[in-house]
């Protein structure tokens, strides 16, 4: 069947409709609706037997739903309507929600409905987080479900009906920065934490620190800390830590609303956001070891169990700056001292990582400079997991990975995905070659042809196409809980097996033979000699690409590469 989806962002729900559907054999390309002349020019040069819209902030013109049938994804229940669900959902303490699949009318959200699907909320999840990870999941059932049953040409659309049982949900007014005020004298932990969470990572919540304003984003609470109610009473790794009328709430980032006609600003780790305003603010560390019944701000942390290591990393968005890198680096140097067998890197959720951190590296004095430093952070990270002999390493995805943070994974011996996840193996949408050693590991995955396209197609891949190019060596499907059981299950399985010592022993000696045809040092150096030219040389388009990044510039036109229907998704 011809998909055309329509979408206001190549989101990551945009990327991951995209590719499963093209998996399943559609065609589908993706055209970006920037106007409704631009729509209805792709409606006429794609000419689809359907339009699916996974994330759209705008109304598709009457004179294409009228003529063709169009599905919208609504982040909500049956009934459900709004531009703010999930900002509602979260702020009001939902246990449960939902995702529908309906048909665009003349009547916002509350066209005929195709497929629904619910799910349980996790406690403490930030909007993005649980917009990337369960509502994506049910977002995509309820998709494939849809085109399934339009494809039978059977199936009859159920009205929007609120007498019905399963319509839970209600039109609700969108979410404003009024709605979101922290009045920090008298709102407890668990409202600021919520009002947080519910804005991120858009549109954060409007505040005041030092009598500038910002738009704070994410939201952990502490159950140590205590000062005088909205006090930065703490920092950490780049987060702040302001007190509640009852204990406190780590902030990782902030973004400077700017004044009108003044330069854009952009989203930074809160305490480079606030530069030289701290003085007198403790650096409060958090310790490696995490607590299990402790509520704090942990971006690193590293557990034990049994003959297993797990390397816990979650860093705001999955960018790494320099520091992260090396703080990073650091705990992986402390587990590889430990007693254990296997060592498992990655999140509790969301993102594994998507390589340098390129906000910060916006606002450094040298941008050049800065990403060059960053870069070498974390090719030193890659090494360190590359060369690692006397133990075996598992990179763990349970979330999206991109970039250098996708090639990161594979300096590890096995990678284990979850099935929800979306892999973004290339760097070219940034004008960039890439480092991290992938000319080292992806070709010796998949082979110098299949690493070429990869790399140059620029196109999402899911994780069963990843599995059959050899990206990675399992997927492992389920939510959240049962991914991590399935990890550990799977990492003690690894660690006690037969064949261990013959593992390391053939790692071993693959490296070696590996380092006489070419040393690792010069992957490296071959690499970071593009980076370089990259990064500071003349005409190249990394500085520019890196801006509109960062600033969130609206693209004029659909990219090229999206337009065309993908072939990444069948690896040959």
């Amino acid at each position: 069947m011809r998909i055309l989806l329509m979408a206001s962002a190549y989101n990551s729900l945009t990327q991951r409709v995209h590719a499963e559907l093209a998996d399943r054999g559609h065609e589908v390309a993706v055209e970006l609706a920037l106007g409704n002349e631009v729509m209805r020019q792709a409606v006429r040069r794609h000419d689809p037997d359907l339009v699916i819209a996974p994330m759209l902030t705008a109304a598709i013109p009457a004179d294409i739903w009228s003529a063709r049938p169009c599905f919208i994804v609504h982040p909500g229940p049956p009934g459900d309507r709004g531009p703010s669900s999930l900002d509602w959902a979260i702020m009001d303490g939902a246990s449960r929600w939902g995702v529908t699949v309906l048909q665009a009318s003349g009547e916002m959200d509350a066209g005929d409905i195709w497929a629904s699907a619910e799910f349980p909320v996790p406690p403490a999840c930030s909007k993005s987080s649980l917009y990337r990870t369960e509502v994506a999941d049910a977002a995509l059932e309820t998709v494939l479900a849809a085109v399934a049953r339009f494809a039978g040409g059977r199936y009859r659309a159920e009205p929007l009906d609120y007498s019905r049982p399963g319509v839970t949900g209600r039109c609700r007014p969108p979410c404003r920065q009024a709605d979101r005020r922290i009045n920090w004298a008298a709102d407890d932990t668990s409202s600021v934490a919520a009002k947080l969470r519910a804005a991120d990572s858009s549109p954060g919540v409007l505040d005041v620190i030092g009598g500038a304003e910002y738009f704070l984003f994410g939201g952990h609470e502490d159950d140590q800390l205590r000062g005088q109610p909205g006090t930065i009473i703490a920092r950490r790794d780049g987060a702040i830590c302001r007190a509640t009328t009852d204990g406190a709430v780590w902030i990782p980032q902030l973004r400077p609303r700017p004044a009108a006609g003044a330069p854009r600003t952009c989203k930074l780790p809160a305490t480079l956001a606030l530069r030289g305003s701290l003085a007198g603010v403790p650096e409060v560390p958090a310790p490696l070891a995490r607590h299990p019944d402790q509520r704090t701000y942990q971006e690193i942390s590293y557990r034990e169990d049994g003959e297993v290591g797990y390397l816990e990393f979650s860093f705001p968005g999955g960018a790494m700056s320099t520091g992260q890198c090396r703080r990073l680096l650091a705990a992986y140097r402390h587990a590889q001292g430990r007693p254990v067998r296997v060592i498992v890197l990655g999140g509790p959720r969301d993102f594994f990582a998507n390589g340098i951190h390129l906000n910060v590296i916006e606002a450094a004095a040298n941008p050049a400079a800065e990403s060059w430093r960053n870069i070498n952070a974390i090719d030193d990270l890659a090494e360190a997991i590359l060369t690692t002999t006397g133990k075996l390493t598992v990179a763990a995805l349970t979330g999206n990975a991109a970039a250098g943070g996708l090639m990161l994974a594979l300096a590890a011996d096995q990678v284990w995905c979850r099935a929800g996840a979306v892999l973004n193996p290339h760097y070219g949408l940034m004008g960039l070659h890439g480092s991290e050693y992938w000319t080292y590991t992806l070709p010796r995955r998949v082979g110098a042809e299949d690493a070429a396209r990869l790399t140059g197609a620029c196109l999402p891949v899911t994780p069963a196409s990843a599995l059959r190019y050899g990206l990675i060596d399992k997927i492992i499907a389920g939510d959240i809980a049962d991914y991590h059981a399935q990890v550990a299950a799977l990492a003690s399985q690894l660690a006690h097996s037969r064949d261990y010592p013959a593992r390391l022993a053939a790692k071993a000696r693959e490296l070696a033979e590996a380092e006489k045809q070419q040393p690792l040092a010069a992957y490296r150096a071959a690499e970071l000699a593009i980076m370089s030219r990259n990064f500071s040389g003349p005409g190249e388009r990394y500085a520019r690409l890196r801006r509109a990044f960062v600033y969130k510039d609206k693209p004029a036109q659909t990219p090229p590469h999206l337009t065309r229907h993908p072939t990444m998704s069948h690896a040959s």
